[in-house]
């Protein structure tokens, strides 16, 4: 036995032995719990948690809810009675899914396939597929079925049948199909599978629309419910701003259905229109073809169908360029309306080949409203000559080609102009004479109706926009104001020109080619296409016009690309007059004389 002794030899007893029995069961206890907590843990961690987290994975609802917003929609509306229309919503599908776990015997196994299988009219093969899936015992996530309809998901619910369950999904419906299809886009996937805006309104104002992404991070308990903790964090996800667009849904959808129908009918290649308000710079309508329906994007043949011709495909627009170099040289003074030259029917000296007016046609003696009228060639190249190239180019900045107008959509191109720089010096070279009248440069249609809008607008340039209101999702409301950009012309020009362009349409075309009622300005355009080794035969035909001229409500530009006809009075005048018709009489414009 073990004593031990005080200084003054006095002894200690020895411990008792029920004490230390006692402390022996407390440290047994203490491991005991710990050991508990941590197998607790180890389970919370490989099975609770383990169900959180593949949900997460699997974008379960509530997850998906807490941690994504919802994307903002786009709207048009009607301006005559002011009523909204949804051209891009938020739809909700179903992912049915089968958690095996609970799943018992392969009795029921078999029973889960014969009912899923009729719902879905599997054949023989998917029925054997999805049987393998349902008797994977310990699988708490094996997918069945995706994109799946309410109403369908509400029938398989009423058969209870044990480990089938539901993940919401949203989706991107685009309730309108075709109509503004490439103005509006679509919602793809980036490479990690997340869902980002793609060509036009989508593509352009993805951060918007998408809005900014919350989350959540905590745990579960075996039924689905998130477990209070000192740790979990949450941030509420904010959702995307919804968008009202300038486009009038009325005329959008018969000023594209007219299209379409020229497009059939002259069997060209594609067909573009714009419909701009020439005093704020909104677009009324817009519409490019071929178009495609955004909720089949992925069935479209050639990807060309997603990029609105109006803004990414630039081109040599021919003659509905002459009034613009007219415009300034009127501006500068240089000429008048009544200023005459004699033309020969061609200029040989300024290229290696000789420039020729169409159909090589000779007029003699021609005031500036006949060179118009008329579209002669050589009368537009006396013209460049009297204002010069340094001035020429000066015009062609202030009007803004060679430059993206900015416009809210997706890949805008800024069309060439870089060839009027090759020579220096301030002469009047090939490059500069046939940019006169169009050619050897390239144009976008919106540029064209930007630069027609500044002469229907009194010289006053104003940026072409798209959406009218910004609607964030805590109740703000931003609208767009319209924004002058600069003054290009006098105004005494402008109204000069836009009586020259009165007169083309009333003379220079043929008959009945006007709108009975109006005075309407605008220009035709019949351009070869250029190719290797020169220009092709095919060619591009365009009209721009302005309506009513003292007055003007729209610019609207028509254009064809390879069409089937010889010139442009013959396909984009006529669809520019059906149009016109409908848009004077549904903004209730009187006639004029």
């Amino acid at each position: 036995m073990y004593y031990s002794r005080l200084k003054n030899n006095s002894i200690i007893k020895p411990e008792n032995k029920n004490i230390g029995n006692f402390r022996l069961r407390v440290l047994v206890f203490v491991f005991i719990f710990f050991s508990l907590i941590i197998s607790i843990r180890l389970f919370y961690l490989m099975v609770i948690q383990y169900d959180f987290y593949e949900a997460l994975a699997a974008g379960s609802h509530e997850i998906y809810n807490n941690l994504h917003p919802k994307r903002g929609l786009i709207l048009i509306q009607d301006s005559r009675s002011g009523e909204e229309y949804v051209l891009a919503m938020n739809y909700d599908k179903f992912l049915v899914y089968a958690d095996t776990r609970k799943i018992k015997n392969n009795e029921t196994a078999e029973m889960i396939m014969e009912k899923i299988s009729e719902i879905f009219s599997y054949n023989d093969e998917q029925k054997a597929s999805l049987l393998v899936k349902l008797n994977k015992r310990e699988d708490p996530y094996e997918p069945i079925e995706n994109k799946v309809e309410e109403s369908v998901v509400e029938i398989i619910k009423e058969m209870n049948l044990p480990g089938i369950n539901f993940i919401r999904q949203p989706f991107r419906y685009y309730p309108e199909g075709n109509l503004a299809s490439t103005v509006v886009g679509f919602l793809g996937k980036d490479i990690n599978g997340n869902d980002i805006g793609r060509y036009g309104i989508e593509g352009y104002w993805q951060k918007e629309l998408a809005g900014s992404g919350g989350f959540v991070k905590g745990s579960r308990t075996a039924l689905g419910n998130i477990i209070p903790a000192a740790n979990m964090n949450y941030k509420k996800p904010i959702n995307g701003a919804d968008l009202l667009l300038t486009i009038d849904r009325t005329l959008e959808y018969k000023a594209c259905e007219i299209l379409k129908n020229g497009l059939e009918r002259y069997k060209a290649k594609s067909a573009s229109l714009i419909i701009m308000d020439p005093s704020t710079g909104a677009i009324r309508a817009m519409c490019s073809f071929p178009d495609f329906d955004p909720n089949n994007y992925g069935k479209v043949e050639n990807i060309e169908a997603y990029n609105n011709t109006n803004i990414f495909t630039a081109y040599e627009p021919g003659s509905i360029f002459k009034p613009i170099t007219m415009a300034a040289a009127l501006n500068e003074g240089v000429i008048g309306v009544e200023t005459t030259f004699l033309d020969t029917g061609s200029r040989t000296e300024l290229c290696k080949t000789p420039i020729k007016n169409a159909m090589s046609k000779v007029y003699g003696v021609q005031d500036m409203n006949s060179v118009l009228k008329n579209s002669i060639n050589t009368g537009m190249i006396f013209v460049v000559e009297k204002l010069g190239k340094n001035n020429f180019l000066d015009y062609l900045n202030a009007f803004g080609f060679g430059l993206a107008e900015g416009i809210e959509l997706d890949k805008e191109v800024s069309g060439n102009i870089k060839t009027l720089y090759e020579n220096k010096k301030n002469k009047v070279d090939c490059y500069t004479a046939t940019a006169s009248f169009g050619q050897g440069i390239t144009v976008t249609p919106l540029q064209m109706a930007v630069a027609y809008s500044t002469i229907a607008n009194g010289g006053i340039m104003m940026k072409p926009y798209i959406v009218e209101e910004i609607r964030y999702a805590d109740g703000k409301i931003e609208r767009t104001r319209p924004t002058e950009i600069r003054k290009v012309l006098d105004k005494k020009t402008a109204l000069t020109v836009s009586g020259m362009l009165v007169n083309v349409v009333d003379k220079g075309h043929p008959t009945g080619s006007s709108v009975n009622g109006y005075y309407i300005g605008g220009k035709t355009g019949t351009a070869q296409i250029p190719g290797p080794g020169g220009y092709l035969k095919e060619t591009n035909h365009s009209f721009v016009g302005i309506a009513p001229i003292f007055n003007p409500k729209f610019v609207m530009i028509v254009k064809f690309e390879k069409p089937q006809m010889t010139w442009a009075d013959s396909t984009a005048l006529p669809v520019f007059n059906e149009i016109s018709k409908f848009a004077l009489q549904y903004y209730q414009i009187p006639p004029e004389r």
